[in-house]
Formats: structure tokens, C-alpha cells, sequence
């Protein structure tokens, strides 16, 4: 329930709003469909609506391009960057209100006249709403029509709305089942073709096992007979040749019976021969035993004396052994005497050339100078008193 107040302001309200748009009605434009510029129109249009876009655009990149200077130059003055944000946020929202008119051009179709039919209707509908409750406020100061008109449009939404919904559900459902069931008539048609097949195959291989058989059947027969024959003919043949070994065994047990008494006969004559022969021998083994005997003991005896024999020769060996080597030693003994003389001797020549020398150098004994003075027979007969010397040395 509304006051005296407030139904006034209302009335007002709705009294201006009634008139716009009974005015609005009025003055709307007719349908462009049929005109021969209507594509003219609406491509300037269009073209006015995306070249604004197109504006919004740029004038959003300037913006975040100034933003981004202002925040590396001017990092610390809060103010502009909070100024430019707005400025950003501002140009966004125009860009994206731009952009879903944009959206709506593109989608309603200006050349037909259903979209400016459904728009008087909901403008008929907006008046007559807005009328009843304008008469409801001026006569009992409510507004319970506009809350049933309200409530009314949005069970009818809600209902147009679940009708899309099911319709949409219900189309996708046909779809699906149209095509299960396109793909059951394929899988039926095929599973049909394949056991058509199949029974076609199974009745020629039918038809081949009925060949087959009988065929099979004539073969084991014949095959049996023929069996039957060479079962015949084996035994036949194993029965003949069973008789004429039976008569071979007949007569190999006669042989083997005469064989036998004649080897018997024959050993038993040997068997004399070979008893003689043993006591032969064992008197031979002892006869050869003896004489054997008596020639170890003979050999023994010898033995013992070529022993006794290399004993005395081995030490008339000894000693001859130490005479000869005494007599080496000996002899070595008087080849290094020999030697040694003739090393001494070597040694005393050599002395006396040395000495000589040294007398002959420091002009010693017979070569020294007052002697040289004497003249020739001086000379000589030092010479010869050197030459005695020499002789009295050796």
C-alpha cells in the first residue's frame, strides 16, 4: 500500500513513461526490406559502429602505452597512476559495451520486419502493463499488476525457456537415435550379408563333405579288400617260408648232432695227448729247475770271486794312483823351478842393461871422462875390462 505521496510520484512517473512510449510508437521507423539502399544503410552503419571500434581500440593501446611511461618514469607520484587506471578502466568498459553492440548488429537481421514486430509488440505490452498499473495506483495505491505482469513474463520465459531446453534435448535425443539407428541397420545388414555368406560357405563345404565321404567311403572299402589280400598273401608266404626253416632246422640239428659226437671223439683223443704232455713237462720243469739252480750257485761263486778280484785290482789302482800323481807333482814342481830361474835370469839381464845404462849416462866407472882422454887403446882395453865384468857378473 502506497502513500498519497509516493502513488503521486508514481503516477507521475508512469503518466511520462506512458506518453513515451505512445510517442515512441509513433515515431519508429518502417521496415527496410524491399528498399533498393537498404544494404547501403546498413553497411554505413556497420561501418560507423566498427570504425568507433576500431577508435576505442586505439585510444585503449594509447592509454596502456601512457600507463606503462607513467609507471617507469613516475613511480612515485600515486595520483597519475591511479588517474590512468581509471582512464584505462573507462576506455575498457566502452570497448567492451562497443564491442557487444557490435555483437548485436551482427546477430538481429535490420532488413526484416520480424524484429521491428516483436519490438511493438513488447512495446504494446510495456504500455498496456504500464497503463493498468497507472489506473491500479490511482485508484487503490498499489502496483500489484506490474508484480503479476512481472512474475507472469518470467514464468512465460522460464516456460519458453524449458520448452527450448527439452525441444533441444528432444532434437539431440532424435539425432542420436537416428543415427544408432543407422548404425543398427548397417551392423543388421552387415551381420545378414555375413551369415548369408556364411550359410553359403557352410553349404559348399556340405556339399564337399558329402564328396568327401563318399569318396573316403569307396576308398576304405577297396582299401580294405586290398589289405585283406595282402594279409592273405603274407601269411602265405610266412607260412612257406616257416615250413622250409623248420626243415632247415631239422637238418642243422642232425649236423650239429653229428658235429658234436665227432668233436666229442676228438677231444677225448686229444684230452690223452694233452696229459702226456703235462707229465712231459713237469718233469722237464724240474730237470730245467736243477740244472738252473746249479748254474745260480756256480754264477754266485763267480760272483763272489770277480769281487774279490775288483777289490785287489781297485787298490793296486789306488796306488798306482798316488805314484802317478806324486810324480806329476814333482814334475810341476820342476817345470815352475825352471821357469822361475829363467824369470830370474830375464830379471838380472834386464838389471844390469838398466845399470849399464845409468853408468853410461852419469859416465860411471869405465865411461867416465878421464878415461875418454887416453885415446884408442885406452878405449880398448876398456872394453875388454867391461867385457871381463860382464862375464864375472853372469
Amino acid at each position: 500500500m502506497l502513500s498519497n505521496l509516493d502513488a503521486i510520484h508514481i503516477t507521475a512517473v508512469l503518466e511520462d513513461c506512458a506518453d513515451q512510449i505512445a510517442i515512441l510508437g509513433h515515431i519508429m521507423p518502417t521496415s527496410l526490406e524491399g528498399r533498393a539502399d537498404a544494404s547501403q544503410i546498413i553497411d554505413d552503419e556497420l561501418g560507423e559502429i566498427l570504425q568507433g571500434q576500431k577508435d576505442l581500440e586505439q585510444r585503449y593501446e594509447a592509454m596502456l602505452s601512457h600507463r606503462e611511461d607513467i609507471k617507469t618514469q613516475h613511480y612515485n607520484n600515486q595520483s597519475k597512476l591511479l588517474e590512468s587506471d581509471a582512464r584505462v578502466s573507462s576506455a575498457a568498459r566502452s570497448l567492451r559495451d562497443g564491442a557487444q553492440a557490435l555483437n548485436r548488429s551482427f546477430k538481429q537481421n535490420p532488413l526484416t520486419s520480424d524484429n521491428l514486430a516483436k519490438i511493438q509488440e513488447d512495446r504494446k505490452f510495456l504500455q498496456d502493463v504500464i497503463e493498468a498499473t497507472l489506473a491500479e495506483v490511482i485508484s487503490s495505491n498499489t502496483f500489484d499488476s506490474l508484480i503479476d505482469a512481472v512474475s507472469t513474463e518470467k514464468e512465460k520465459k522460464a516456460a519458453l525457456q524449458q520448452t527450448i531446453l527439452k525441444e533441444e534435448e528432444s532434437r539431440k535425443l532424435v539425432k542420436s537415435l537416428q543415427k544408432q539407428l543407422i548404425e543398427v541397420k548397417k551392423e543388421k545388414e552387415s551381420e545378414i550379408q555375413q551369415r548369408n555368406e556364411m550359410i553359403a560357405h557352410l553349404k559348399d563345404q556340405l556339399q564337399e563333405m558329402k564328396a568327401k565321404t563318399s569318396m573316403e567311403g569307396k576308398y576304405i572299402k577297396k582299401d580294405a579288400e586290398v589289405r585283406v589280400s595282402c594279409t592273405m598273401k603274407k601269411c602265405q608266404q610266412s607260412e612257406n617260408s616257416l615250413k622250409e626253416e623248420l626243415e632247415t632246422l631239422k637238418y642243422k640239428i642232425d649236423e650239429e648232432s653229428r658235429v658234436n659226437a665227432e668233436i666229442e671223439a676228438y677231444l677225448k683223443q686229444h684230452h690223452q695227448l694233452l696229459e702226456e704232455k703235462v707229465e712231459y713237462w713237469m718233469e722237464k720243469y724240474d730237470h730245467d729247475v736243477e740244472q738252473k739252480q746249479h748254474e745260480l750257485d756256480v754264477l754266485k761263486a763267480s760272483k763272489a770271486n770277480d769281487l774279490a778280484r775288483l777289490r785287489e785290482l781297485t787298490q793296486k789302482y789306488s796306488e798306482y794312483e798316488k805314484v802317478v800323481i806324486e810324480d806329476r807333482v814333482e814334475k810341476e814342481k820342476a817345470r815352475r823351478q825352471a821357469e822361475q830361474e829363467a824369470e830370474e835370469l830375464k830379471a838380472t839381464i834386464k838389471i844390469q842393461s838398466w845399470w849399464r845404462g845409468v853408468m853410461v849416462r852419469r859416465q860411471l866407472g869405465p865411461y867416465s871422462k878421464k878415461k875418454k882422454k887416453k885415446g884408442k887403446k885406452g878405449k880398448k882395453s876398456g872394453k875388454k875390462g867391461k867385457k871381463g865384468k860382464k862375464g864375472k857378473k853372469k
